[in-house]
């Protein structure tokens, strides 16, 4: 006795799940690319309306002497110090501190990179870092 199926496997597969699923994820990594890096060279700074809630207990200040010379004052004080001595200042002053955070204000034309060689200290010693700037 034969036996025959009745039904026959069909090979054919639905492509338009596929396109629905391709088309989605294209819309979400066009999405997410351009939140990436938004407006990385627009630049305005000192001026700013943004407030931190955070409070620095001490405080870096850089500033212009002119010809690529660049002067560090910690906590507003009136005695310069060389950028050699700063880290080891700031390590001293937030040792005790239980979330150590310090501020730095620096002059409209101090260079970005001078701003830069403090935050990385901040980074060295996992310090938190708020950039002051003048409110508009």
């Amino acid at each position: 006795m034969a036996l025959k199926r009745n039904t026959k496997v069909d090979a054919q597969f639905s492509l338009s799940s596929m396109t629905d699923i391709v088309f989605l994820l294209l819309i979400f990594f066009l999405v997410t690319s351009t939140l990436i890096n938004p407006n990385a060279l627009k630049l305005l700074l000192p001026k700013s309306t943004g407030q931190v809630s955070a409070k620095a207990t001490v405080s870096v200040s850089i500033k212009d002497w002119g010809n690529d010379s660049y002067t560090y004052h910690i906590n507003g004080s009136k005695d310069p110090l060389p950028y050699a001595d700063v880290e080891d200042q700031l390590i001293g002053l937030l040792t005790d501190e239980e979330d150590p955070t310090f501020s730095i204000y620096s002059d409209q034309s101090v260079p970005v990179g001078e701003v830069v060689q403090i935050m990385n200290i901040a980074k060295r010693n996992h310090y938190k870092v708020i950039l002051a700037t003048q409110p508009e």
